[in-house]
């Protein structure tokens, strides 16, 4: 782009604010306009882009001169708001998840398809070291064959906000939240790939729930099998009792020896990646880093370049694994996903 792009903001909490920050620091964008229905949000949100002009809503933001748009509202506005943006013919960054099931992801990425704008998400785990680590350790053949995996995602606390808590707004509870970051972590280094089965096990307040339930789960025990017949099991909480403030792991098993992502300390920044060889364990990384706001900055990179369609399956993966593991996706939807998924990839 000839000039900085002007970026906007629809949504100030304390992620929207920490993805401000981190953007500003940047100063590869012009932040031309912020939105949100706190005031305070607002004011708290001046000091990053002083210079902005200030909207309460969606529409008065999209009536500003704008390239671009961050949207860090409530899971179940995602997907209509990332669909207006893209027929005003602005670029998107979105807060995970991009959608609250896979049909609703489709629709989002055909709009960004149709009118040839950038999408990105906030799947902020895949920048750090760790993982990258990790992946590369996988994709050279290092430990051999992937053939199992165990996803963890344990927090001992929970969203302060009661839509985090609405199923129609949320779109589910820790297993959307946190189980969204596991399965993307977990696509990034074996590949994102179709889910061949899936099943999963939902708790509220230590009591199953039904299926549809009216509340959404704080714990989540779930079973995948990949479409190479690699098998992931998957286990996340809010508010559960571990002794810690977070477990966060991801181990691998392959053929030849084994591998794991995990935090240090109970803490939900900084991680370390192991091999694993028998009894014997060596460590790849470790080191505290900034890396939260890594994947808004890859987005400005990008956005400076060209705001331009770029075509990203594997949001269509991680959606129908999801929608696997809730036990919501039928035959119809899978049909749908498989053919988008080959349009998507033929138009990358």
């Amino acid at each position: 782009m000839s000039a900085r792009p002007k970026v906007g903001f629809l949504g100030l909490g304390w992620i929207g604010q920490a993805r401000l920050r981190a953007l500003a620091e940047t100063g590869l964008v012009d932040i031309s306009a912020l939105a949100d229905s706190s005031a305070a949000a607002l004011e708290a949100a001046r000091s990053h882009a002083p210079q902005a002009q200030l909207c309460s809503d969606l529409d008065q933001l999209l009536n500003q001169r704008l390239d671009a748009v961050v949207i860090a509202t409530p899971s179940g506005l995602h997907a209509a708001a990332c669909e207006r943006a893209f027929e005003r013919g602005l670029a998107v960054f979105c807060q995970k998840p991009l959608a609250r099931d896979a049909l609703e992801t489709e629709r989002v990425l055909e709009s960004a398809r149709r009118c040839d704008r950038l999408l990105r998400v906030d799947l902020c785990y895949r920048y750090t070291s760790a993982l990258s680590a990790l992946r590369d350790l996988v994709r050279t053949g290092s430990i051999g064959k992937v053939y199992a995996a165990e996803l963890t995602f344990h927090n001992a606390y929970g969203p302060d906000k009661a839509w985090a808590r609405d199923p129609a707004l949320a779109g589910g509870g820790c297993l959307v939240d946190l189980g969204v970051h596991l399965l993307d972590a977990a696509f990034q280094v074996l590949g994102a790939q179709p889910v061949a089965q899936a099943n999963a096990r939902l708790f509220a307040h230590g009591k199953p729930l039904p299926p549809c339930p009216e509340q959404v789960e704080d714990f989540a025990l779930g079973q995948l099998e990949l479409a190479d017949q690699t098998r992931i099991s998957l286990a996340c909480s809010w508010q559960s009792s571990f002794g810690d403030h977070a477990r966060i792991r991801i181990a691998l098993y392959g053929e030849s020896g084994g591998a794991a992502f995990e935090n240090v300390n109970g803490s939900f920044y900084d991680f370390v990646c192991d091999r694993y060889q028998g009894a014997q364990r060596e460590r790849l990384y470790e080191g505290a880093e900034e890396w939260g706001g890594r994947a808004i900055v890859a987005w400005a990179q990008e956005l400076v370049q060209s705001p331009r369609y770029q075509a990203q399956p594997e949001l269509l993966c991680l959606a129908q694994a999801l929608d696997s593991l809730y036990g919501r996706a039928t035959e119809a939807q899978h049909q749908s996903l498989e053919r988008a998924t080959a349009n998507l990839r033929a138009a990358s």
